[in-house]
């Protein structure tokens, strides 16, 4: 019977989020747009989470670049360190740990900041105003999250490949012409399409989960903390998972 109540509520909060998912991604292309409020979230999504991507990038390369190395010196695998870091994480690295690590953030923000709203009923004013909340608070959030997650994913690409080259040079004896050759003639544009294209996936599901649980949050400022704590744990679960078939489908695809 557990079993079966489990299952019942997984299948009603699939159903929501499809549900918020579908009036939201039509709400993107449906007139009025609010576009000083996707400019607004554009600041508080992409701008303020420039750091924690670009510490998380960076680091990642440059342990790629490390582990590699180190960890198969007799196949001559340092002279590949260029394509190695560029390939893992231009495909999959930087696209899972930038929508990990800031989907962890903005999610939580939203979820946070949606809650409050609900618990104070301020949800429920906007809609004595004949206002969707759904337009109103969550098209702008998911409009911005599309944009700057994947600009966020390139500019961790990048980061992370400079990451990598310091240690080329500066732990393996490489120069930097070379490392620079070994990236540009194995990365290829597919292994971008790759990359960008699961970003725009993970944002719309960080967006929809995180908007959900605020929207449904109930029981004061408790209940507001455990629907972050949702957020968080959803998102992460359905960022890993997805990136399993994501990979598939674009390796078919290309």
């Amino acid at each position: 019977m557990r079993l079966l109540a489990a299952l019942d509520r997984a299948a009603e909060e699939a159903g929501a989020l499809a549900r918020l998912g579908a009036r939201a991604a039509a709400g993107l292309f449906t007139p009025p747009f609010d576009f000083r409020a996707g400019i607004e979230q554009m600041d508080q999504i992409g701008v303020r989470s420039l750091g924690v991507a670009g510490i998380t990038t960076v680091f990642t390369g440059m342990v790629m670049a490390l582990q590699t190395a180190y960890s198969l010196p007799g196949l001559g695998v340092k002279y590949y360190i260029g394509t190695v870091v560029s390939k893992s994480l231009v495909r999959e690295l930087a696209p899972v740990l930038v929508a990990l690590i800031v989907g962890g953030r903005i999610g939580s923000g939203m979820t946070a900041e949606l809650g409050t709203m609900k618990v104070t009923e301020q949800i429920d004013a906007l809609r004595s105003m004949a206002a969707d909340p759904v337009k109103k608070l969550v098209v702008p959030k998911l409009a911005a999250t599309l944009v700057m997650l994947p600009a966020l994913t390139l500019l961790g690409d990048l980061l992370g490949i400079l990451g990598g080259l310091l240690i080329a040079v500066f732990q393996l004896d490489l120069t930097a012409a070379f490392y620079a050759n070994d990236v540009i003639s194995s990365l290829t544009l597919e292994d971008v399409v790759s990359g960008v294209g699961k970003s725009f996936f993970f944002a719309f599901f960080i967006t929809v989960v995180g908007c959900h649980n605020g929207l449904t949050a109930e029981g004061g400022a408790d209940g507001v903390g455990r629907a972050t704590t949702n957020t968080v744990v959803l998102a992460s679960i359905l960022i890993l998972v997805s990136d399993f078939f994501l990979t598939k489908l674009f390796y078919l695809v290309g």
